[in-house]
């Protein structure tokens, strides 16, 4: 029988869902210090307004924030800081061909342990119309009902 994984996620940004189509997930390396990691195992992130952009050729995270380590004293990051994402080169620049070209975004999805280091899960992802809102509720909606009527049908 094979052993069941832990759930090693750390934060998600459901927002990200609401808001925009997710085309395409990438896996990112992140640099962080170590007071920042062990506040991250105590789960204080928060990547609900999180970007990345590319400058110089090198992927980075605007606006992620977290929170100083209670014990870290004078180690401690500014919380708001830019950090930089480690991918392939290749990849980062198809990623800032498509961002540049066609108004795509790179969207942090979630941030989680794969092993002792600290992954974030990206997403190239094209952003939602109100309409397109609408209609992604009203489908959920739908859903609830018949899922609603089944269950009540197999009384």
């Amino acid at each position: 029988m094979a052993k069941k994984q832990p759930d090693n996620t750390i934060a998600q940004n459901k927002k990200a869902y609401h808001d925009y189509f997710v085309l395409e997930t990438y896996e990112a390396g992140i640099e962080l210090c170590g007071t920042e990691v062990k506040s991250l195992r105590e789960g204080r992130v928060n990547l609900k307004d999180a970007w990345c952009s590319v400058d110089d050729g090198e992927l980075w995270v605007k606006g992620m924030h977290i929170s100083p380590y209670e014990q870290g004293n004078i180690f401690n990051r500014d919380p708001m800081r830019v950090r930089r994402l480690l991918m392939h080169k290749q990849e980062i620049l198809r990623l800032f061909g498509i961002v540049k070209q066609d108004g795509h975004s790179l969207i942090p999805l979630a941030l989680y342990f794969k092993g002792s280091k600290v992954k974030m899960k990206l997403g190239l992802c094209k952003g939602k119309k109100l309409y397109d809102k609408r209609e992604d509720m009203a489908q959920r909606q739908a859903k609830r009902d018949i899922d609603r009527a089944v269950k009540e049908r197999n009384r």
